[in-house]
């Protein structure tokens, strides 16, 4: 109706002057410090970021990608009415800082410490269990883990439930940790895995390049994928479906992420945020898209046909 009316949105500037709001929003990723991470190289960064800005503009906003750094006078710089941070670590001195400011944040990933307006976040518990599950069943006796190094609540988490599912199983860990801001070190961290004396067969990387990390590694050890390894890692990249074989992956639905957390503190800015004490958290579903990395394939076997009798 207001548009056959020739209703238009009020211009940014217009809104500005009225609101005292410039209409920006930041994006960003603190756990890497001054590390060179440049995130939206990896596929869920990127497809988390795509959907983000949809939805800012959407709701008249437009979203500024801010860069991978602690320091305070980089942000400082861009008049922002609030700020996405995705997976925040523990007592994240940038989002503290955000929030002393009276700034909403709202977080991608549980914020542990972190004083947040609201968080999103895939049950990364349950979506681990679930894969080592999967593993199992299809003939995984030594399961393996590549995990991080940093604190934020996707790497704890996520390692947290393979150390249970050990300790369940009575299976002694097998993990190798690397900084997953450097995909060298996932390379090196995959080969040692596989290196072990006591090598597993599936692995489990938490990471985007973890797939073809260990798919190099396993054809360095003259290992077969999937009847000596099986392999799943978590990625939202196409890749993996025309891989040999083509890789197991778990999707966090970064879209639906991006959006939602967008939403969220666009409704924190306008003035619907909760106080501290009220955080609110929403839940995202996961999905394992399972692809012959991680299903052994059937024996062939010859059935001779029976012998009559005299025959030697």
């Amino acid at each position: 109706m207001a548009e056959r009316l020739g209703y238009r949105r009020p211009s940014a500037a217009a809104r500005t002057l009225r609101t005292g709001r410039s209409g920006l929003i930041g994006l960003t990723v603190t756990t890497y410090g001054q590390e060179p991470f440049t995130f939206t190289e990896f596929a869920y960064f990127a497809e988390m970021a795509r959907a983000a800005t949809s939805a800012a503009l959407n709701r008249g906003y437009a979203l500024v990608v801010l860069p991978a750094t602690s320091r305070h006078d980089v942000w400082s710089n861009v008049a922002l009415d609030g700020t996405v941070v995705i997976d925040p670590g523990d007592h994240d001195p940038m989002v503290a800082e955000l929030y002393r400011q009276g700034l909403p944040v709202v977080s991608d990933g549980r914020p542990g410490n972190c004083p947040v307006t609201a968080w999103v976040d895939n049950d990364h518990g349950s979506a681990v269990l679930g894969i080592l599950d999967h593993l199992a069943e299809a003939g995984a006796r030594r399961i393996g883990l590549l995990t991080g190094t940093s604190t934020d609540t996707y790497t704890r988490l996520s390692t947290e439930a393979y150390l249970g599912w050990c300790r369940r199983v009575r299976q002694e860990p097998l993990c190798e940790a690397y900084p997953a801001h450097d995909p060298c070190a996932g390379a090196v961290a995959a080969d040692r895995l596989l290196a072990r004396p006591d090598r597993p067969d599936a692995v489990y990387g938490l990471f985007d390049p973890n797939g073809t990390d260990l798919l190099a590694a396993a054809r360095r050890y003259s290992l077969r994928v999937p009847e000596d390894l099986l392999l799943v890692c978590c990625s939202e990249s196409d890749v993996y479906a025309t891989t040999e074989p083509p890789v197991t992956t778990l999707s966090l639905k970064p879209q639906r992420i991006g959006t939602t957390v967008v939403n969220l503190l666009i409704d924190a800015i306008e003035g619907a945020a909760l106080p501290l004490e009220g955080v609110s958290g929403q839940m995202m579903p996961t999905e394992l898209i399972v692809r012959g990395s991680s299903q052994r394939r059937a024996t062939r076997t010859t059935v001779s046909p029976p012998r009559l009798p005299g025959e030697a």
